[in-house]
């Protein structure tokens, strides 16, 4: 079955069966590996994307739910290639150790920051918590938002 997404606003045409999670989709046939498969369960948060600006676990969608949703992944965030204000603050913050968790988070801080532009530690980790890092590098995906938030420019 051919289904119509629009991911990174582009219209993606999909031969799909309706069941397929849109992780699958965009992993397998967009080739887009910002979104990684975790648990398959939406309880690690690696398969993050934004369905109308909202963090959505991709593996539990099923690729006919999507409708005509603006899906946004990783890449999307990117400025003129280059990294968005928030992944620059990951970076510069050295946030991702093993970096499998790296791109839910920073996909879900991106909404964060869209929706609370100034965030207090206490309102970060609420909307952080469905997104697991193994790694613990909690402190340090913390200071990135807070850093993005902030506008503060990379160290030297």
């Amino acid at each position: 079955m051919t289904i119509v997404i629009n991911v990174n606003d582009k219209p993606q045409a999909i031969e799909a069966d309706p069941s397929t999670p849109l992780l699958y989709v965009l992993r397998n046939e967009l080739a887009l590996h910002g979104p990684r498969f975790g648990c398959g369960l939406g309880q690690c948060g690696a398969c993050t994307v934004h369905v109308d600006g909202r963090p959505t676990f991709s593996c539990l969608l099923p690729i006919a739910a999507v409708g005509e949703r603006k899906i946004t992944t990783l890449e999307g965030l990117l400025e003129d290639g280059k990294p968005n204000k928030l992944q620059q603050a990951f970076i510069d913050e050295q946030a991702a150790q093993c970096g499998y968790c790296i791109s839910g988070m920073v996909m879900r801080a991106q909404a964060l920051l869209r929706a609370n532009p100034s965030p207090t530690d206490g309102e970060i980790r609420k909307h952080m918590r469905p997104n697991l890092c193994r790694c613990g590098t909690h402190a340090a995906i913390l200071r990135a938002i807070k850093r993005a938030a902030a506008g503060q420019e990379k160290r030297l």
